[in-house]
């Protein structure tokens, strides 16, 4: 997530919520900037890994990072939100790991022009120990809770591989086309459901990065640079 804050700006029509910083390894469990079905005049920092709201800790969100489309409207974990709760994870590439010679190996994917997209995802906001008004109250959608312990997350919806990425992995994230952003924030299940898939790859690559992207402490412009597959 490095391209300029005037860009994001004018790509997706909404002003960060606070400064954007250069990133170059976001993880989960960290906040990234989304655009919500709510307030999309505005991008927010929610954290990665989502908590359904009838989660009974905040331990739940690590394991829930990504949503697979095939059941993304079963899972009682996904199910809600899918239907009520959708927004764009903002991005300009994203990292697979694959293993060669017996390595793990980092490759970043992004379009050739390293243009920013956005990949389909899921949002909550979870409150601790709520009464079942409050949960009758929050599936109406209710303001950002200034309480402390209110925690917003989301996933990352994904779908089976395009070309590009089977070499890589057998999920990618489903990255939206720009016409596709508004029908995925504000259609109903169906037309959301359509948008899950693959997307095309003639203008997209994938090529092998620096292993110290395995540590997410590591965060600096090099990060993202070719080295030798």
């Amino acid at each position: 997530m490095f391209t300029p804050t005037e860009e994001l700006v004018s790509r997706f029509d909404a002003e960060p919520a606070r400064p954007l910083e250069r990133r170059y390894n976001c993880a989960p469990g960290q906040e990234l900037p989304v655009v919500t079905d709510d307030a999309p005049e505005e991008m927010r920092f929610l954290k990665w890994g989502l908590m359904p709201g009838w989660a009974d800790d905040r331990s739940v969100g690590s394991t829930l990072i990504n949503a697979r489309a095939e059941t993304v409207r079963e899972k009682p974990s996904f199910r809600e939100a899918f239907e009520r709760r959708r927004c764009l994870v903002v991005a300009d590439g994203f990292y697979e790991w694959t293993a060669r010679d017996g390595e793990r190996r980092p490759y970043r994917v992004a379009f050739e022009d390293d243009r920013p997209f956005a990949m389909a995802g899921l949002w909550e906001r979870w409150r601790p120990e709520r009464t079942q008004t409050g949960l009758d109250d929050f599936a109406e959608g209710t303001p950002a809770d200034p309480d402390p312990d209110v925690l917003e997350t989301f996933t990352v919806v994904t779908a089976e591989p395009n070309e590009v990425v089977a070499e890589l992995h057998d999920r990618m994230a489903v990255v939206l086309a720009p016409d596709e952003e508004e029908t995925w924030l504000r259609g109903d299940g169906a037309e959301a459901a359509a948008l899950l898939d693959a997307h095309p790859a003639d203008e997209m690559r994938a090529y092998p990065v620096s292993a110290r992207v395995n540590d997410p402490a590591n965060d600096a412009p090099d990060l993202i640079e070719p080295v030798e597959g």
